[in-house]
């Protein structure tokens, strides 16, 4: 009679490597992880090719906004010749898009994939940190893709693959900010983004979760009379009221009602 037991345990004892292996590999294709990587190497490309005592690094910050939403910045660079927010992209082949699309194509191994345009997404960061320092001007939107990626649209001056964005910042050379204003700057961002740590991500998520989730999609045939887009149905949180908001918020604010 054989012996199941004995036998399982003798090949599991020749394989049992295999196991962690996939759990490695598996995190490692993890969107979670690509993402960090590319945000890693962003900061590594700030601290080899810029000058520290010119640019400040301000990373990973997450600020709540006067609506209760709050916003996750990859990477802000403060210094007197304005400031830089950059958004990372980690991905590979092809990649289309415009700066008035509201989501952009991947294509990988014949396969297309949708996102979100990570100009629009910027313009969120951009609006919060307009918000906390209380002006408009001299805020400069960047995005850049990391990874084996190619554009295959014209993109816009400020989208870059690798890091190309550098020489962008460097075109920057009038002086904006005094050095006193510089760091009040800083104080401020570094005054008004939440702590670090696990308990900001998940109020971050939820708050993701609750504003998705208080848009739907409306009538495709109601234009938004001021840019053309697609109108969708909002609600008030304060009153609790429905109407119909441009679904290119908050790059224009065009309400009407149901």
């Amino acid at each position: 009679m054989l012996d199941t037991s004995s036998i399982l345990f003798s090949i599991f004892s020749q394989i049992w490597y295999i196991f962690p292996i996939m759990v490695i590999i598996a995190f490692l294709k993890s969107p979670y992880f690509k993402g960090k990587a590319g945000e890693a190497m962003v900061n590594a490309t700030n601290s080899i090719r810029l000058d520290k005592s010119i640019y400040t690094a301000l990373k990973d910050i997450t600020i709540k906004m006067n609506d209760d939403t709050t916003t996750q910045i990859d990477h802000i660079l403060v210094s007197k010749f304005g400031i830089f927010v950059i958004e990372t992209k980690n991905m590979k082949g092809w990649i289309f898009g415009s700066k008035e699309q509201k989501n952009w194509t991947q294509n990988i191994y014949g396969k297309k994939h949708t996102f979100q345009n990570p100009l629009h997404q910027n313009y969120k960061h951009t609006k919060a940190l307009e918000e906390v320092l209380g002006f408009e001007k001299n805020i400069h939107s960047i995005v850049t893709f990391v990874g084996e990626c190619e554009f295959k649209t014209n993109m816009p001056s400020n989208v870059f693959i690798g890091g190309k964005y550098i020489n962008y910042i460097k075109s920057f050379r009038q002086s904006i900010f005094s050095t006193l204003e510089v760091n009040k700057i800083i104080n401020r961002l570094k005054n008004n983004s939440l702590e670090k740590g696990r308990k900001t991500k998940k109020a971050h998520v939820s708050s993701l979760k609750k504003n998705s989730s208080s848009i739907h999609i409306s009538d495709p045939k109601i234009i938004c009379k001021r840019c053309g887009s697609v109108m969708i149905e909002r609600r008030n949180k304060k009153t609790g009221e429905e109407f119909l908001g441009c679904s290119t918020y908050p790059k224009c604010k065009n309400t009407e009602q149901i």
